[in-house]
This record gives C-alpha cells, structure tokens and sequence, in this order.
C-alpha cells in the first residue's frame, strides 16, 4: 500500500541549524531573498497584467518590543499558492510553476523560509496577490503546525509581509543595528531599494546604487584607485593591484585583488555575490590554485549555489570559470611585463612562488620566470637568461639547498656554474627552459662529476702519501667511505664529502635491503648485485695547510682521530645526515683531540703551569 512520507519539522529544523546552515544569521539573507524574488518576479509580469508597478521596495521594520517585519511589494501569493510553496518543504516560489525562469531568482531550494525557525517559533505571512485574489494569512509554527485564512483587510496592496516575534533568548537578533548589519552584509548590493525602520531613529537605506567594479571613470588610474581604495576596506590592507574580471559564460564579473603580502599556497577564499546577493565571503574553487596571491570580489548570475547558498556547486561550469579567470590573472602578468616593469618587480619580489607555479605549465610565464625571476647562482644572484649568457653551454642545477650551499664555490672553481634548484618549483622549471630556448641543456650536477673535474696530484707526489692514504682507506672502511687527494679551490675547504649518483642509489639499495623481510630482500638483493662498487668519497684539498700537515705525521691515534675529524666536519659542513656511526666518531674524534691538546703533568705532582710572558711595552 503506498503511503507518504510523514515529516517532523522540529527535526528538520534542528538539522538546518546544526548541519546546513553555518549560523541562524542567514535568516535575515532568506527573507531578503525572498522580497528580491517576489519582486523579481512583478518586474517580470507582461504590462497588460501590472500595468502600473511600483519601483522595487523592501522595509525591515523593528517594533519597541522586538517583533520584526519584513515588507515588500512583490507579486505576492494567492490562497493555492501558499498552500503549494509555504507549506511544502522542498518547494519554492521559484519554481516554473509560476511561469518565471528559473534562472531569475535567487533561491532554489524551497527551504529558505524554514531558517526562520532558528530564531523564532511562529511565522507569518500576509500576502496579496497582483492577480487581484483577497489577501491571505498564513500562520506556520514550528512543530509542523500551520493555518491559512482569507482576509482581505491584512494587507490593502500588492505585496508580502512577514513577521517573526523572537523566541526566548534570541531577541539580540532582531536588535535594530543587528539586523541592519546584517541585511547590509547580504544585500547592499541588491538593484532594489532596501530600508530599515526603528523606533526613535531616521529611514535607514541599506543598499548601494551600484558596484564598486561599476563605477565608472574616465581616467583609468581613477578607477584604479577607487577600487584599490575599495580592496582596502575588504581585506584590511590596501592591495599591490588590481585585475579587471569577466566571464560572460557565467554571467560572471568583478575584480581580483593581488594581495600585498605573501600568503599561504592554497585555494584562497572569495567574496561571491548571487545575482547581487551576498552568497559567501571565503567561497573556493573559484580561480587555480597557483593564483593564490589574488582575491576575488565578483557576481554571478549563472553559477549555481550549495544547498545551504555558503558555497558554489562544484561543477564543469566552476571548471570553466576557474580556466577563465586563471587566464585573465595570466594576461595581467604579461601585461605588467611587458608595460609596467617596476610593478611587475614589486610583485615579484612579494608573490614569486605563485608566478613560479604558474611557470610550471605555462610557457609564456615561463618567459616570464626565465627573464624576470632572480635565481641564486655560484656566479651571484641573477636570472636564468642572464646566466645562461655566461656562456655555459650546459646548465647544471644542485637539488637541494643544503647541495648547493656544499658544492657551488668547488663548481665554481672548477668551471661548473651552478643552479640552485632547491626551492619549490625550480627542478621543474629549469627541465622546462627547452621549451623556450633549444639551445640549453640542462643537468643536475652529479657531485661525482665535479670530483672528476678536481685536479690530480703529480703521481710522485701521490705515491708519496701512500702511508696517509692507507691509514685513512683503513678509518674510512667503518663509514663506507673511500679517500681521495686533490688540490681545488677553495683552499678553505679542508675536505669535501662527495656522494655520486650511482653511490646514492647503491647505499639506499643497501639500507633497504637491510631492513626488508625475507620476502623483499630476495627482491632487493637482485639491485643489490653490481659490479662496480660505487662508494662515497672524502676528498683531502692538498691545498689547505692543514692537510699537508696531518699527511706528514706519523701513523697512530692522533692521525686516525684527525681523519675521522675531517670526515664529521666534511659531513657537517655539506649538510649530510649523520648516522649513529658518523656521530659516534665525530664525538670520538672532537673528545680525543681536546685531551691531546690539552694533555699535562699528572695531577698532584706540583707542577706549574707556565707563567703567560709579560705584556710588551709600549715604545
């Protein structure tokens, strides 16, 4: 047997409040809406059926004792009509039953009314129709209850009042100044005259007669000007600039503020207006991720809503519109480029890391990077087209900062200029550079290439430091590392920890393979089978004083305790991470030397320590 679906209203209510909708301020936006919609729908009648309208008009009226009124001289609703949209959940006004497209109102939903339940217990409506039908009253309480009666005396013209008396506790929402910040948030924009009256105070107009973005100028610096002046106000700041926005698919205009400082990568919030409507102040979606130095100040007339009307449906259209504006800003860059270059600076130096997102996947920013954007190089801080002109007919890049810091002053010495690529987006856009200039070949720098690159000693000379080397082949052996000497500049560079390429990928094949099961290391064992042993190395700088000292020791502790002295602040001083082994020995190392240095007589023995030699004269 069918039957139909019984509906406590009380719960519905509590799940508007709790789950739906983000506060029970949004009652004031629903009835604002639903006057625009009622007025919408007049201005929308042919002549023949009204053939006088009244300009667009909503009073928000506060009596000495709280209860609120809501005017407007809209279409209003005849008796069938209340019975259809006011006491159905999940219909609205709005709906082609009316004969009205639905793209010219703002609600959607059917369920806007109901938020007055949130603040009160009883709503009332009196509406006339400008169909010529008597006036009805319309009593709808909160526990599902509702009565309807014909009286023609409730309202003598065209139009709808609603009237909410405050529950218990709530009265602050119905205070005069909250309700005038209130309407004034949703709807001071709205192309319809909105006022509100309060005891003992003047006519208060709440919207605007037209948009920031709509005011017109006949000098562009103007305009600009005002609508910075503007941005300042929203965002608390004034703005670096500012960016003309329109998507016509969409219905879609406004502007987009370039922030002044630099902010958190991510989808940034908006001001979103619903055909004039205030629909969310941190709306999302509504530009690429990369353009997260902009905020958007627009209105729709063609991007659907969430069901709570707090957010934009995230659907192809949103996609569109989010490509759309993401070209715009584009456009923006370019232009600064090109006709501004002291902005294009300024916002560089805030806003690089969008501009270097963006550089990613688009080759005209990618010029844009490629002859704007400072890069830091072994050769100074410069742009890519500018190092590039240095002559190097291959450019390498160091992954990582710590890499860079290590290794770019040996590069440099050695004739390797280097790139560093150890910030976000640099890896990605020095791999792109082909794509704007053929002619570039770019590499990451193998540190076992530029160990290559090192000079060699005399082979006499070499063969000489044969007991040197062997003792430190035999302390090195514990770390996995081999020794080497050359001679390079710096010569304050004592010792350079080098890990090649092939010796990382050998050493993170060791480790797994270590901690793997049974099951993986058979696995792990077969990338582990090579046959050349690729090993990091510690290169000694025979330049450095320091070195050729140590090498003409003699074997025993203190040399042994020196190399691995080296090999800790070789591996500090590259940034490396440290093992237990490589801390082990450093502090071995660091602990040995200090007592050597500081080595005396025996205590207790009555010797004294030298007296410090008397101070010089003056002459």
């Amino acid at each position: 047997m069918e039957q139909r679906f019984r509906v406590d209203l009380r719960g519905v209510v509590d799940l508007l409040s709790q789950h739906l909708y983000s506060s029970p301020r949004v009652y004031a936006r629903e009835l604002l809406q639903n006057a625009a919609d009622a007025i919408t729908a007049r201005r929308a009648l042919a002549p023949d059926a009204d053939p006088s309208p009244e300009p667009g008009r909503v009073v928000f009226e506060i009596d000495p004792d709280g209860t609120l009124r809501v005017h407007d001289n809209g279409v209003g609703l005849t008796e069938p009509e209340v019975h259809t949209f006011l006491a159905s959940v999940g219909r609205t006004s709005k709906r082609d039953e009316l004969g009205f497209a639905r793209q010219d109102f703002l609600g959607q939903f059917g369920i806007g009314l109901l938020s007055c339940f949130m603040v009160a217990d009883t709503i009332e409506v009196v509406s006339r129709s400008v169909t010529g039908t008597p006036a009805v009253h319309w009593t709808g309480h909160a526990d599902g209850r509702y009565t309807v009666e014909v009286d023609d005396d409730a309202r003598p013209t065209v139009g709808t009042t609603v009237t909410l008396r405050p529950r218990p506790g709530g009265g602050h929402w119905f205070a005069p100044e909250q309700v005038a910040d209130l309407v004034r948030a949703y709807g001071h924009l709205l192309d319809v005259e909105v006022v509100r009256h309060a005891p003992d105070t003047a006519e208060l107009r709440l919207t605007e007669p037209q948009a920031p973005w709509e005011v017109g100028h006949d000098d562009p610096e103007v305009r600009r000007s005002a609508l910075l002046d503007y941005g300042a106000e929203l965002l608390g700041s004034r703005p670096m600039d500012v960016i003309d926005l329109r998507v016509p698919e969409a219905g879609l205009v406004g502007v987009g503020f370039v922030l002044p400082t630099a902010g958190a990568i991510g989808p940034g919030g908006h001001r979103v207006y619903l055909k004039r409507m205030l629909l969310s102040e941190n709306a999302v979606g509504l530009v690429p991720e990369w353009a997260f130095f902009v905020r958007c100040v627009v209105d729709t007339s063609v991007l659907r809503p969430t069901a709570s009307r707090e957010g934009l449906y995230d659907d192809d259209l949103l996609s569109r519109v989010q490509e759309s504006l993401g070209g715009q800003i584009r456009d923006w860059l370019l232009d600064l480029s090109v006709h501004h270059p002291d902005r294009l600076a300024a916002f560089l130096r805030v806003h690089h890391l969008g501009v270097k997102a963006l550089a990613v996947r688009d080759d005209e920013m990618l010029r844009l990077v490629d002859a704007g954007l400072p890069f830091e190089t072994s050769r100074g801080t410069m742009t890519l087209r500018a190092f590039r002109r240095g002559g190097a007919s291959v450019l390498r890049y160091a992954e990582t900062v710590d890499e860079f810091r290590a290794l770019a002053a040996i590069a440099s010495a050695v004739g390797t200029p280097l790139v560093n690529a150890g910030y976000a987006y640099d890896t990605e856009i020095l791999e792109r550079l082909h794509r704007i200039d053929r002619s570039v070949t770019v590499r990451r720098l193998d540190p076992g290439e530029l160990a290559a690159r090192l000079e060699p000693l005399p082979a006499e000379q070499e063969a000489g430091l044969a007991t040197f080397l062997g003792v430190a082949r035999g302390v090195l052996a514990e770390f996995g590392c081999v020794p080497l000497i050359r001679q390079f500049d710096p010569v304050t560079v004592p010792a350079l920890y080098v890990v090649s390429r092939r010796a990382h990928e050998q050493e993170t094949v060791a480790r797994d393979l270590a901690e793997a099961d049974e099951l993986w290391s058979d696995v792990l064992s077969a990338f582990a089978e090579v046959e050349i042993d690729h090993r990091p190395e510690l290169v000694f700088n025979w330049r450095h004083p320091l070195i050729r000292r140590i090498t003409a020791g003699p074997p025993g502790a203190t040399l042994r305790h020196g190399i691995e002295a080296l090999y800790g602040q070789a591996l500090l001083a590259g940034h490396h991470p440290l093992r237990a082994v490589d801390t082990a020995a450093l502090n071995r190392s660091f602990l040995a030397l200090l007592d050597r240095a500081f080595a005396g007589p025996p205590a207790g023995t009555g010797a004294l320590p030298a007296a410090d030699p008397p101070p010089e004269e003056n002459p």
